[in-house]
């Protein structure tokens, strides 16, 4: 075969546009070009795995420079919001950042993960965004847990935040309310503080948040300066965990 071929797909795929220009070609020419560059390929498509994996390390890159620029543009928003509640130690030294939805399978498979982080290494800050965007069952949880913190304070709201974590139930204000007194809470003082501005005006900052940070799907973390987007399981958080202390 001739080595026309490999050197031109290298090239095409090396090099700026610009750099072989196909429209310089004649009919007879591009024909022939384009049967040795599919033989080759046929022959080697180890080649084009191998262009799919630099791509996508060039994409990762770029988007972890992305979101870099973006956790250190809206930091204070992120780490000192002075509504969103705060657990493990809260003068940790790496924080992570959570947007959660407690319809979301992929938060409910990470919160024991990240319970068991924040419980087992012990200088973890952790915040809680509650970032619903799943349905009105994702909204009333969220409202109920945020109602709760206000009426009864941050260990109210932690009891009801990792109960609703695994609540499976019908989310309308009897049935919610119904799960706070199994837990011990006064359902009456949560109730009131359902419709307040404060309730409403957490969950419209945290979602303008989520916007600036071009958040679109829980959960997203944010550990210390990185952002990661999806589930990540325990080893992986510890590994991050112990990069961010190191960096």
């Amino acid at each position: 075969m001739s080595r026309l071929a490999p050197i031109a797909l290298f090239a095409l795929l090396a090099s700026p546009v610009q750099a072989f220009d196909l429209t310089k070609m004649s009919d007879a020419e591009r024909k022939v070009f384009q049967e040795e560059v599919r033989a080759y390929l046929m022959e080697n498509p180890q080649v084009i795995m191998d262009a799919v994996a630099v791509l996508e390390e060039r994409n990762a890159a770029e988007q972890g420079n992305n979101d870099l620029s973006l956790v250190q543009a809206n930091a204070d928003a992120i780490f000192n919001d002075g509504f969103s509640w705060v657990g493990g130690n809260a003068q940790g030294d790496v924080t992570i950042v959570e947007f959660l939805d407690y319809r979301c399978g992929y938060c409910r498979k990470a919160f024991e993960d990240v319970k068991q982080l924040v419980e087992g290494d012990g200088n973890v800050r952790f915040i809680v965004k509650e970032f619903p965007i799943l349905g009105q069952a994702s909204l009333d949880s969220a409202r109920f847990a945020i109602a709760t913190k206000h009426a009864a304070g941050d260990e109210a709201y932690e009891t009801m935040h990792d109960a609703l974590m695994a609540y499976r139930g019908a989310t309308e204000v009897p049935a919610l309310s119904r799960l706070a007194a199994s837990l011990g809470l006064d359902p009456a003082p949560i109730i009131a503080k359902l419709e307040s501005p404060e309730v409403d005006d957490e969950i419209r900052q945290t979602h303008a948040l989520a916007k600036a940070l071009q958040i679109n799907g829980t959960p997203t973390f944010v550990f210390g300066d990185q952002m990661i987007r999806g589930y990540v399981p325990l080893s992986a958080m510890e590994d991050i965990v112990s990069e961010q202390r190191d960096g």
